[in-house]
This record gives C-alpha cells, structure tokens and sequence, in this order.
C-alpha cells in the first residue's frame, strides 16, 4: 500500500501538554505596570528615530502583555534593561525591514529549495521549525539571514494561544553546508537580542566532527540559558518530544513521509499565516487596540476561526485557481 506523502505543515494538535501558567508575584505584577505606563503615555515617540517616532498599529500589537513579560524575563526582571531592550527591538524591527522590505515576494528564492520548512508541532504545541543546511541554494548572506528572520515570524504567527516559543530542528546530514562564523553570529545575535524566551528546544542530529568543532566555537557566544536548550542527535519521538504524527520520518523518526515542493507548500504557508495574524489583529481592535493587550485575548478564537492546516489552505488555494468563479459568485451574493 502507496504511503501519501505529505507536502504541508499539520494543524496544531487538539490536544497538547500543558505549559503551567506563570504566576506572578505582586512586585512583578507592579513591574509589568510600569513597562506599560511607559509605552502608552500620551504623546510616547520611540527615541534616537529619525523617522516618526509614534508607535505604528502593528507595533502597538506587538507589544503584548505577554511580549513586555518575555522581556522582563530575560532581564531578570529590571524595568529600566526591559524599556531598553523593548525600544531595541521596535527600532531593529524597522530598521530590519520586517513592516515594508521583506516581503514574500523579496524572500521567496531563498525557499525554493525547502532548506527551511514550519511541519508540525511538539507535545506543547510549538512549532517545529526544520533547517537543513544541504539544500543551501545561494550566496548572500544578508538575504539568508533575512530569510531566516522571516520563517521565524511565521512561526509566531503559527502559535496558538498559551503557546510563546518553537523548536529548532536542524539536520546536518547530506554534506551540509556550514555557515560561516559572521552569519551564524548575526543571527545568534538577532535570536537572543530581539527574541528572547521565543526559543524552547534546538535539536540538532547528524553532527559530523567540523560541526561539532563549529559548534563549540559559537558556545561562547550563546546565552547559557539558551546552551541548556541544545540537544543534540536526540530521538524526539521517543524522548517525548514530539508525537509520531507531528514529525517527519526521514532522519526523525516520525511517521510523517513529508516532501517539500515549493509550489504548494510557499503559498499555502504564506496564505496561512496571513489569515490567522490578520484574524488576531481584526480581534485585537475590537477589544482596544492598544499596547498590552494579552495574546490570549485575540487568540482565544483562533480554533473557531482560521486553524486549518496549511494543506487545506494548498487545497482550498488549488480549488480557486481551477474555478474562479466560486469566489466571483460569493462576492456577488
């Protein structure tokens, strides 16, 4: 009997383990307060911007109750490094490109060859993010790394309510491809500057002694949190990491015969993610649309609204392209 090959990601599982809740202490709670205080007060301009200042919707959005704590948290809960760290972030995120420059269109040759691919998700319900090195299909640098930052934000815009962070799966079988000292520096640097607490494990497999080696030479560079996250050539199935259905068999050990083909799965993912983070600012604004707001809030919905998987997307995108007059006959009823 023929196995059907998967060519998308899986919807997030209906049941996942639970993540306790943090309770926070009183001081901590006066501390949320204050970053909040800060960032809504009438007339706040980010500083040192040359550009306008005033905060943009998407920004606004952004700065979630459950973002201010991620900050707090990894500043060891100081208000004054948690402001900074914020203002960091919302003037990298500009200046990087993430609201005009990189857009789907721009990054798109970096994808074609599947080297980085959202499939599944863990126990928890974090999404798996794939990289595999082998299938390196260009040179510039400035765009992988763009490339790398961009599959991130869709991996957040894959999370579901409650869910906070992601894994790293990184496969260096097939001869893969180093990258080099200044790359990975970069976006180590990008990682735990701009997305700190985003990271729940980084499982690698396949590591041959110069990766290794590469390996210990970054280990300086790391967040000795964020060592304590890497394992490496685990057996996530067995480990309890991830479910048999929710992770690819080759190399992995799920029972998921995924095949990347660019030309369903990149729309599919790219329709996906825009529907569920337009869905969540559409629910954003009804309840305020202002800094702070909780995640949960606008996500609580996201099961009863737009969570079908990515291959129902592909299906759903395939069926208008073969019969556009579905559509033209909705908008005219």
């Amino acid at each position: 009997m023929a196995t059907t090959k998967a060519h998308t990601t899986s919807a997030p599982p209906k049941e996942k383990v639970a993540v306790p809740a943090l309770e926070l202490k009183e001081t901590q709670k006066q501390m949320q307060a204050k970053i909040q205080e800060h960032f809504s007060k009438t007339g706040y301009t980010l500083p040192a911007t040359e550009e306008n200042g005033s905060l943009m919707e998407e920004e606004k959005f952004w700065l979630s109750y459950e973002c201010q704590l991620r900050y707090l948290r990894a500043t060891k809960w100081k208000v004054d490094d948690a402001i900074k760290r914020l203002e960091s972030t919302l003037k990298w995120r500009r200046e990087f490109g993430l609201y005009a420059h990189i857009t789907p269109e721009y990054i798109e040759p970096e994808a074609v060859t599947g080297k980085e691919i959202l499939f599944g998700y863990d126990v928890y319900g974090r999404p798996g993010f794939y990289m595999i090195p082998s299938r390196q299909n260009t040179t510039e640098a400035t765009r992988q790394i763009e490339f790398a930052v961009y599959m991130l934000e869709r991996c957040i815009d894959l999370m579901d309510e409650s869910v906070e962070s992601l894994d790293l799966l990184i496969n260096f079988a097939d001869k893969a491809k180093n990258p080099s000292m200044s790359t990975s520096r970069t976006v180590l640097s990008i990682l735990q500057n701009h997305y700190p607490e985003r990271l729940g494990k980084a499982l690698i497999i396949n590591v041959p002694y110069l990766v290794n080696m590469f390996f210990k030479l970054i280990t300086p560079f790391i967040d000795p949190v964020t060592v304590q996250k890497l394992k490496f050539n685990p057996d996530v199935v067995k480990d309890g990491i991830f479910a048999e259905d929710q992770v690819m068999k080759d190399y992995w050990g799920g029972n998921q015969d995924f095949e990347y083909v660019h030309e369903k799965y990149w729309p599919a993912l790219v329709n996906l993610c825009k529907t569920r983070k337009d869905h969540w600012m559409e629910n954003w604004r009804k309840i305020g649309g202002t800094v702070g707001i909780r995640e949960s809030d606008y996500k609580s919905d996201t099961r009863d609204g737009p969570s079908e998987s990515i291959e129902a997307q592909s299906e759903t995108t395939h069926k208008r392209e073969q019969n556009p007059s579905t559509d033209v006959a909705k908008e005219e009823n």
